[in-house]
């Protein structure tokens, strides 16, 4: 039974040796930014919401308004051709303010919750390198990959209730994270361009520390490896060469 296992994996090598020898995918790359340019440029992302007296599926009775706001500069530097490293800082700003939602799970198991706001900002800093790879021949079209380094700082607070039965939690919080990012690229004149991206996740962590009414101290750790693409994170973004 070994002897034949030992065949059949030597005919397997065999046969992988062959096909990459005489299998071409056609390929070819087009040169699409030469070494030693530059590029710089902003990316920005915005999503809002709103809800009055609105049902869905558990979720009843919603109230509430809230949104998010990313904007991030970068600047990167092509060492090789179509291969460029690169800074980037981004701020970003969030706010929920819940004036009420009713949840229903059946079976009498219902509970309320109102007078809740969130809001929080903070600033993260990357160190990326990015791979270009022409569609085609095209010298307009092409696609990119980026895998980045990321580490973030931000605050936020928590203020739930009314009056005198008011609560309020202040938050920082640490974030350390490695990801890749696909995306597009398509030049619009010769040294400006438009790009489209997607954050998939990578390695993420999180350290939160909070504080309630300057008393009660809390704590909490996060840690994800994933690989997911977030369609919610679409970037879009203007970026000069030269």
């Amino acid at each position: 039974m070994k002897k034949y296992l030992l065949l059949l994996i030597a005919f397997s090598c065999v046969g992988l040796v062959h096909a990459r020898k005489s299998f071409d995918r056609e390929i070819r790359s087009t040169l699409f930014v030469p070494k030693d340019s530059w590029t710089g440029g902003i990316t920005f992302s915005y999503m809002e919401l709103a809800a009055d007296n609105y049902d869905f599926l558990v979720l009843e009775e919603m109230k509430g308004e809230g949104y998010t706001f990313k904007i991030s500069p970068h600047a990167a530097y092509f060492i090789r051709n179509d291969l460029a490293v690169g800074l980037r800082a981004d701020y970003k700003r969030s706010y929920v303010d819940l004036g009420n939602i009713n949840i229903d799970l059946g079976d009498d198991l219902a509970f309320e919750i109102s007078d809740y706001s969130y809001l929080s900002h903070g600033v993260n800093t990357s160190a990326f390198v990015r791979s270009y790879t022409s569609l085609g021949k095209s010298k307009v079209f092409a696609f990119f990959a980026e895998g980045s380094l990321t580490y973030g700082y931000s605050q936020g607070k928590i203020i739930s209730g009314t009056g005198k039965d008011m609560s309020g939690t202040y938050q920082k919080v640490n974030h350390f994270q490695l990801g890749i990012t696909p995306g597009l690229t398509a030049f619009v004149t010769n040294n400006v361009a438009v790009e489209v991206s997607v954050d998939i996740m990578g390695l993420d962590f999180k350290w939160i520390n909070q504080k309630t009414n300057q008393v009660e101290t809390g704590s909490y750790r996060k840690s994800s490896a994933d690989f997911n693409i977030n369609i919610f994170s679409i970037n879009l973004g203007i970026c000069t060469y030269f």
